[in-house]
Order: C-alpha cells, then structure tokens, then sequence
C-alpha cells in the first residue's frame, strides 16, 4: 500500500495517521467544512474537503469519498470506527472500484452488521446465544408471543444496530405495546433499516469481548478480552483487561468460542466478538463488530501489538506474524472516555473552544486525542474528544494511574464528564471490582437523583 485515505475525523483519524507515517505509508484525510482546521488535516500528507458539517453530506457521503479517494491516487480506505465503518455498501463500492477496503469484504460485513442473522448463525453453529426471537420479529403480536415465551424481562433491538442506539428493555406486555413502534421507528432514523429482534434481557450482567485478528489464509488469533461492562445508556465509559473475573479456564474457552466465531463467518482482518457473562459464569454470544473499536488501545499496550498496523498489513495481503502461543499478556490497563458534555445536566453535549488544555503524561499513561489547545469542539458529531489509557503491574497501580492523569487533565472552556469518571473509580464497588452494567445507574445517577430531590 502506498497511499491511505481515512474516512473519518478526530483522534482515530489521528491515530490511523500516526500508524501510517511509521509505516512509511502516505496518508489523505477528508474533513467536513467545519473540521477544516481539525488536527487530522494537519498530520496527514494531503488532506480534502469532502462537503458541509453535516455528517450524510460529509463523512457519511459515500460519493464524495470515493471521488476523494480517486483524485488523489489513494489504493486503500481505513475508516476506522462510525460513520462508513460497518457500512457493507460502502466496502463494496470500494471493492468495485479497485480500491482495498481495509477490513472484512463486503458481504462478511453485510452478514454480521444484522444482528439477528448473525445470532442465527451463531445459534446454528452451537455458539450460546440468548435466549430471543428466530431472526427479526415483523409484528407487535409475534413480539408479545415471544416475550411471553421466553419471559420479560426483554430487549428490544436493531438488526443493524450499534452503538447502544435502538435499544430498549421491556418489563411487561404494557411496555412491550408503548416501545415496539418506538424502537422501530429509532432503528429506521439511526440506520435506516426498521428491523427489531429480541433477546432475554440478562440481569447484572458483565459484557466481555474478545478482539481477533484474522488473515486472508485461514489464520486466525485471539488478542484476550476487554470488560466494557462500565456503561451509561449502553455505551461505554471505562473498559479495562484483564477481566478480573475471569479465570484461564474460562478465558480460552471464551477465546476459542471467538476465533469459531470468526471461522464461521469467514472473517478477516481485525474485529471484536462481544459477550454477555452472567452470574454463573455462562457467557452468550451478542454480535461481532466488524471494525477497530474505541477502546483498542487497552489490548495494544497489553499485547505490544499495534492493531491498526496489523489491519494494515492484512489487507496488503500478507499473513499474520503472530500464532496464538506468541501473544503474551502484561500489565493491567485501564481506559476511560473523555466526553465534551455537561453530566449536571443530562450529559448535555458541550461543544465549544477550549481555551486551555493540559494533558497528562508520564509513566503509565497514553492518551489518543485530536484535541488542542485554542481548538472549537464542533456539535455535529459524537461528544468523545479524549481517552485516557494507563497501565500498571497490578490494577490497583492502573488506578492509581487513571486518578493522577484525571487529577492533571485540564480542559478549560468546555465542560466534561472528567469529574464523573472520577466518581466512577473511586467507588469502593469498583475498586473491588464488584460491578456490572448497572453500576452506574446503581451507584451514581440513583445518588445524584435523590440529592435533588432532597
């Protein structure tokens, strides 16, 4: 590959870029009018205006970046993570165009991006899976029969779904009738595909992935597994790995259940099986997300692998240099999501020119951001603007880390969830690690509603 074209804005935009330049690979970033003065414009060789702020006008105009990639002699596309990233259509445009499309073909893309033909898959292939609906669910009375079947509590959900979005839990047949036209409408505006299926909705869960990688001959590994289970509204604020609940034992059963995974699906380059782990310890299979993930570099500075290095060079056509005995695992690591909103109220996004910035730094810390200081955070896209990664021997010494690089974040002239996150690590539950997806709502948001209310 010689020339690369990134799909995409902000720090995995910069990050994709710093990966390529170590590689000797020419890079072109496209931006939106209103990023034209984003930090990924300025590390890139080239750089492009792809159309107006608006994301369907810019970064998510298929035409436009083709066209992009075409004037500028790119044979390659990353589009990292959002936006055109699990888009099957796009990935075929691609391919149909004589331009690599780095990661999995289209139609692996297409098969896995629908969440209940996956589930299928899956369920056919004998990987657990929840407890749901056999595909999508087309009306409100085949909702109602499988609710009452398998037993409310549910989840409603989106086929094409992603990004906790399109998401409900059903209680009883009441909120089943109030939310089925809800979360169709929802999947329709979000993805533009109204498909819904069901699942069991597991209580006090932990939510486990495993990130793969997989080459163009068959060979494929396993770079261990994240605990994303820290979550607001099904999106993740903390992750962490290892999972101090998992023993070795369950940890290569999981792990091998992932590479089946990704045979079954004939997958290549990198991706992310994700899991639920109950109580008990029985793990069910939710999706596979065919892309890199926000939360990456936890298993890069555990692994000393560079994952967008690795989807690079699986795309140019060479094998994986690594067999599944040649991973070893070190340190415990700790990221946390660095979000420009107000958590006082409602997490209200919070975009803005930051007037001063300072980042942490020294030993035990990476921090990926396109952030800077005198930089106008725009509202048109996702509210993430930093993550801050750290790492130690132990987790009590990650921890440690994440308290001092938040005591040193400053981030003046916007408001951030800094002080929130902060909130989060300090509780004794998840110093001990006794949580599970509903901690936060459990043991902040429940806190600060009755404070108001006295």
């Amino acid at each position: 590959m010689n020339k690369i074209l990134i799909a995409n804005r902000g720090e995995i935009a910069a990050r994709i870029i710093r990966t390529c330049k170590e590689m000797n690979i020419k890079t072109v970033a496209v931006y939106s009018e209103v990023d034209k003065d984003a930090l990924h414009t300025r590390l890139a060789d080239e750089s492009i205006c792809i159309g107006p702020a608006n994301a369907s006008k810019s970064y998510l105009n298929i035409k436009n970046i083709v066209e992009a990639a075409n004037i500028t002699n790119c044979d390659s596309i990353h589009t990292g993570f959002g936006f055109l990233s699990e888009n099957s259509q796009f990935a075929k445009i691609c391919e149909e165009s004589n331009i690599k499309f780095i990661g999995p073909k289209s139609d692996v893309i297409a098969l896995l991006g629908n969440k209940s033909n996956a589930r299928q898959l899956m369920k056919t292939a004998g990987i657990p899976v929840i407890p749901g609906s056999d595909g999508n669910v087309k009306t409100l009375d085949s909702a109602i029969q499988i609710a009452e079947k398998i037993g409310y509590p549910i989840m409603l959900k989106a086929a094409a779904g992603g990004g906790g979005k399109g998401i409900r839990i059903v209680n009883d047949i009441v909120e089943l009738q109030k939310y089925y036209e809800i979360v169709k409408q929802e999947a329709k505006t979000s993805f533009g595909n109204d498909s819904i299926y069901i699942e069991k909705y597991i209580k006090n869960p932990r939510h486990i992935e495993f990130q793969i990688l997989a080459d163009e001959y068959g060979n494929i590994i396993h770079l261990g597994e994240r605990d994303c289970t820290i979550q607001r509204n099904h999106q993740k604020i903390v992750e962490e790995t290892p999972a101090i609940m998992i023993d070795e034992k369950l940890r290569n059963k999981m792990g091998n259940v992932a590479i089946k995974v990704a045979q079954i699906s004939n997958y290549t380059n990198c991706g992310t099986v994700e899991f639920l782990l109950d109580t008990d310890k029985n793990f069910y299979f939710m999706e596979m997300n065919t892309r890199i993930q926000v939360e990456h570099p936890i298993t890069e500075v555990r692994t000393g692998i560079d994952i967008v290095k690795e989807q690079i060079k699986i795309a140019a056509g060479e094998k994986l240099r690594y067999k599944q005995k040649d991973i070893k695992f070190e340190s415990h690591v700790i990221e946390c999501r660095i979000n420009a909103e107000n958590p006082e109220k409602n997490f209200m996004p919070c975009p803005g020119k930051i007037n001063e910035l300072n980042l942490p730094g020294g030993n035990g810390i990476r921090i990926d951001t396109a952030i800077y200081s005198g930089y106008t955070v725009p509202s048109n896209y996702d509210s993430m603007i930093a993550k801050i990664i750290c790492f130690g021997r132990n987790r009590n010494e990650a921890i440690s880390k994440i308290k001092r690089a938040l005591e040193e974040l400053v981030i003046d002239g916007i408001c951030t969830n800094r002080d929130f996150i902060f909130e989060i690590i300090k509780k004794p539950n998840f110093i001990r690690g006794n949580y599970d997806t509903s901690f936060i709502e459990k043991e902040l948001l429940n806190n600060q509603k009755t404070k108001k209310e006295e």
